[in-house]
């Protein structure tokens, strides 16, 4: 969860959802853009601080626990707490202890932004969440990379044995990835292949381009009541990558850039 930037008055912060696997950079990436839009007020949301607390039956079996399924979050916390951000109220998220599978008894305060972040596995897989986004990003990124950096954290940051993560992933996390997951991806905007922080930045200049973009045509909205908007369509975009290439040519940045203007 983080802040960024200066509040400016706005009627409705721009709402962005962020999923893929697990350990597959999602947080990075959701940092990246953050970094990017360091002239917006931009919060974080993690879907990892919405885990339901385990019953003292589930806590005795906590192995035996899926905590990649859907039943494992509090989705209607997560849903308040993005409508009542969306309705610029403050909210109360949850702290999550992952070494004592319960929530703690501190809340963490985020006020409302002009820009919220939502990272988590299953944020495009739940029809409630997903209602709520206005631009749904999947980061797309190899099994085995995501299960060595899931091996890595879970172990420095989580207290767990490797032995048991290696058990968890077979019998939970690989599942719920197939059958949650994955097909959440064709719910996204944009998806973004992802192997390291400097692996796609691009996609991250795009997406921090969009996202200022939308900001300024909503503050024009309440400037100018008569403004008409034309919305994106693959051509536009197409043009954008191309001018903001690096490799372009002088003549066809010269040539896309005035077909824009």
């Amino acid at each position: 969860m983080g802040r960024s930037g200066g509040r400016k008055h706005r009627t409705e912060p721009f709402i962005i959802g962020v999923a893929g696997g697990t350990a597959s950079g999602k947080t990075t990436v959701c940092d990246l853009i953050s970094q990017n839009l360091h002239d917006q007020c931009v919060v974080m949301l993690s879907q990892d601080s919405f885990y339901r607390g385990l019953t003292p039956e589930e806590m005795a079996n906590a192995s035996d626990y899926n905590f990649d399924h859907p039943d494992a979050f509090d989705v209607d916390v997560l849903v308040s707490c993005i409508a009542d951000l969306r309705a610029q109220r403050r909210v109360e998220v949850p702290v999550y202890d992952f070494v004592r599978h319960c929530r703690s008894e501190h809340r963490q305060i985020v006020l409302p932004a002009d820009v919220v972040v939502i990272e988590g596995i299953l944020v495009l897989a739940i029809p409630a969440i997903r209602d709520l986004l206005h631009m749904k990003i999947f980061v797309d990124t190899d099994d085995d990379v995501r299960l060595a950096r899931r091996i890595q954290r879970d172990v420095a940051e989580r207290g767990r044995e490797i032995g048991g993560v290696l058990e968890q992933y077979t019998r939970f996390v690989k599942p719920s990835f197939d059958g949650f997951v994955a097909p959440s991806r064709r719910h996204a905007d944009v998806i973004i292949p992802w192997h390291s922080s400097s692996s796609n930045a691009v996609a991250i200049d795009l997406i921090a381009e969009h996202i200022r973009l939308k900001l300024q045509q909503h503050d024009l909205r309440r400037i100018y009541s008569n403004l008409e908007v034309v919305p994106s369509n693959f051509q536009i975009r197409g043009m954008h990558t191309i001018i903001r290439d690096a490799d372009t040519s002088t003549a066809d940045f010269a040539f896309y850039a005035d077909r824009l203007l």
